[in-house]
Parts: C-alpha cells; structure tokens; sequence
C-alpha cells in the first residue's frame, strides 16, 4: 500500500462533524444507495451513502456519524449530496463499518 503523505495545513482543511442520522429513504432503482437527512447542529443536510447493503434503515435512524461536512457538493441520482460519512471498508468492500463516537455528543461538534 502506498500512502501519499499530505501537509499539516491541508489536514486543517477538512472539516469533520458529528451528525446524527434523522432520516434515511431509499432511492428509486438503485440497489446500493441511501438517500439521509443528517443533522449537523447547525442545519440539517442531505447526502446519499452507498451503505444499503451493509445497514438497515431501521440499523441506521438516530445513529451519530462523522461526516465531512465541507466536501464539495456532488449529484448523485439527481440528489445534491452536501457531505460524506466516514466508515472503515475492508479492501475487498465485503465490511463497511460507519464511524461514530464512542460515547455520545452534542451534534455538529468537531472531530479532530
């Protein structure tokens, strides 16, 4: 594995916020995935994850996630997706694991 190292400075660029999952629909014709409301504090956004295969929606409400809340914007399905959540995945992508805090937080807090 090769890791390309990055400076400091543009580590300080990513903006990581814990997010707590309100909604979570499916999207028409798609298999793989989910369209969220996340709660950011703040304001609430939408951003579609491919994680239908790995979690329920049931799994899925009220969960606190880590989510890069200053990603650019990008249309997935014709859905603006205004963020990403983080998760652990296995090289061959059979496990995705959504990262959460450990213990519970005030949404919209900094990680870092």
């Amino acid at each position: 594995m090769t890791t390309i190292t990055i400076p400091f400075a543009d580590w300080e660029k990513i903006d990581l916020r814990v997010g707590k999952i309100l909604e979570v629909e499916d999207i028409e014709g798609v298999d793989k995935l989910y369209k969220l409301i996340i709660d950011l504090g703040s304001e609430k956004r939408t951003i579609c994850a491919g994680i239908k295969k790995h979690y329920s929606k049931k799994d899925l409400k009220n969960k606190e996630v880590v989510v890069v809340a200053n990603l650019a914007p990008r249309k997935m399905r014709g859905i603006e997706s205004r963020g990403m959540i983080l998760a652990a995945v296995s090289d061959d992508e059979s496990e995705v694991i959504l990262i959460s805090p450990e213990k519970e937080i005030k949404v919209g807090s900094k990680v870092r």
